[in-house]
């Protein structure tokens, strides 16, 4: 063939795909007895038999285990209703629960892997890879396959086998739906209020001892303190801690509100220069437990979120949104610290409002 002789009949260029139709699915043939040999057993009945009954055991074990569980969530209560310690019942409680729940766990899997392992064959598969679209024959096929499928399964001839299996997987899908219940009642807005009203007691946490402002002498002192009579009340307590803070004249800015340049109103809430704010800091919930006399900074030791309790307990660093909770105080009739009223605004975290 000479250089500008152009070649006769059909060609291709090197590196193109060829133009000739190929099958989607071809394969290359597979011998017969290749495709037949698919061990269904092991090759070791005895050991086979031996790995069947430890199998056995361990799902046994589980199925024990999963009653204990039910039993032992059931059974053991706890709370301050239980006729006990709560801290030991809910000790108990949680020993019983892991304990029975971990041996569930740990026996069901230990049973599947010996099924696994000890029973099912070593089998080594391996499909090459096509074109995942499939023939318009492939396709057809399938429908007829399924439907076939469908026929022999009886599920489209049989309506009231149907109808009563989607009526017994009913009470499992409501399953769910009991345990979120059992979580307890909606809060509503029970988080937007604490315990504290008028004329309610500071007291010392943990020795229930009121205060009068001449027990703080020292500024830059700080003490934790709960409303009176509410000291074994945990749910109150949750929300209720306070932390008074004394501060040497001038040192504590008291907030004022203006409306068009005219003073308003002053919110001078404190007592002798001691104020009360919420223990529980605005990001989390974590407790506000650290003060620092120099710079009058009140630190959250989970986040870091710090507040300037000279100034409204202003955020000035850290994730936390908004200021700590401000605790109107005066003084009753005796000279101790009391409440004037409950919080001006939620205390806690700030999605807490929304309940």
């Amino acid at each position: 063939m000479s250089e500008t002789e152009e070649p006769t009949g059909r060609y291709r260029v090197i590196g193109t795909p060829s133009s000739a139709p190929t099958a989607v699915d071809a394969k290359p043939p597979v011998p017969q007895e290749a495709v037949d040999y698919v061990p269904t057993d092991p090759a070791d009945t005895r050991h086979a038999k031996v790995a069947e009954r430890l199998a056995a055991v361990c799902f046994l074990i589980a199925f024990i285990a999963g009653i204990c569980f039910i039993v032992a969530y059931i059974g053991l209560e706890v709370g301050p209703n239980n006729g006990g310690d709560s801290v030991i019942a809910a000790l108990r409680s949680n020993y019983a629960l892991g304990s029975s729940l971990g041996l569930a766990l740990l026996a069901l899997g230990t049973g599947s892997m010996i099924w696994v392992r000890h029973l099912t064959p070593n089998i080594e598969i391996e499909e090459e890879r096509h074109d995942l679209k499939s023939a318009p024959q492939d396709r057809a096929g399938f429908q007829k396959d399924f439907a076939t499928g469908a026929a022999i399964t009886q599920i489209t001839k049989r309506p009231l086998l149907r109808r009563t299996m989607m009526i017994a997987t009913a009470p499992l899908a409501l399953a769910p739906l009991l345990l979120l219940r059992d979580l307890g009642p909606l809060p509503g807005t029970s988080l937007r209020y604490t315990v504290w009203k008028k004329g309610t007691r500071a007291v010392t946490l943990g020795g229930n001892r009121p205060l009068r402002s001449a027990d703080m002498t020292a500024p830059g002192s700080m003490i934790t303190v709960i409303p009176e009579g509410y000291q074994d009340d945990p749910d109150a307590l949750a929300k209720a801690g306070v932390i008074l803070i004394k501060f040497a004249p001038g040192e504590l800015h008291i907030p004022t509100n203006y409306d068009g340049g005219k003073l308003v109103s002053t919110m001078n809430w404190t007592v002798d220069n001691i104020v009360a704010y919420s223990k529980i800091c605005t990001h989390v919930g974590c407790p506000v437990a650290l003060y620092e006399q120099t710079t009058h900074h009140i630190l959250c030791p989970c986040h870091q979120s710090t507040f300037d309790a000279a100034n409204g307990a202003n955020v000035i660093f850290g994730p936390a949104a908004r200021a700590l909770p401000q605790l109107p105080l005066t003084t009753d009739a005796e000279g101790y610290l009391v409440a004037s009223s409950d919080f001006t605004q939620p205390v806690g975290p700030s999605f807490w409002e929304r309940g």
